[in-house]
Parts: C-alpha cells; structure tokens; sequence
C-alpha cells in the first residue's frame, strides 16, 4: 500500500519528521482522507508532501503503526525515510500521464492520497 501525505511546512516539515524520526500523522479532518488513513498497514509506504509555497513531494517515510479503533482520529504513526534527491512539484506531478486520474490532481484539497506502486516509483526515482 502506497499512500501520499500533505504537509504544511509551516505546521510540520518533512525536516521536522525527519529530527523527529517516528510521529503520529493526526490532524485530518476530511472523511475521504480519514478514510484513507484507517485503511493504513504497518508496512505501507509514504510520500511527504509539502503545501503552501512549495507544493511538492519532498520525501518517504513508512507507517509503524495504525489504530483505527477511533474512526474519527486513526492513530497512524508513521517513520522518517528519506529525502526525495530532488523535490518534485505539483506541476512535474501533473505533467506524468501516471497521475491523470489521481486524486492528487483531481481533488487538491485532500490530504491524504493512494497511491498506485508506479505512482509511488515515479515519485521517488533518484
């Protein structure tokens, strides 16, 4: 399972995750991204993505742990990976025939995105 997650970095970067190195992903309000995250396996793999200004993916991380037991606030706690070589922006996303159907794109406030295991790859390739 591959999932993309929104970050502000104004709230918390992926350099925070990364110092931090283990946190719990909280903080999600919409159902359709809730629903995403009680869906999440140990295991799963994860791309950081920063809003605001720089709108792009910019690392990986791993889920830990998920407790979906309080479908309203799914406790995930997700592990730091990686920084991605080189960000890849919103517009680079767009432009990847891969993503045309993706909620990425598609619904751009959502938070919380599957992803496909070529999605992920095309992300996160050196």
């Amino acid at each position: 399972m591959y999932y993309l997650l929104k970050t502000e970095p104004s709230e918390y970067s992926f350099a925070d995750l990364r110092r931090d190195e283990v946190t719990v992903w909280d903080g999600v309000a919409n159902p359709v991204a809730l629903r995403h995250l009680r869906e999440m396996k140990p295991g799963a793999k994860l791309v950081i993505y920063e809003t605001g200004e720089q709108r792009s993916a910019v690392g990986t991380a791993s889920v830990v742990s998920a407790d979906a037991t309080d479908p309203k606030n799914p406790g995930v706690t997700i592990k730091a990976g990686k920084a991605l070589s080189k960000p890849v922006t919103l517009a680079q996303i767009k432009a990847i025939k891969l993503f045309a159907d993706s909620p990425l794109v598609r619904q751009g406030r959502l938070s919380v995105v599957p992803l496909t295991e070529e999605q992920y790859a095309a992300l996160t390739k050196p």
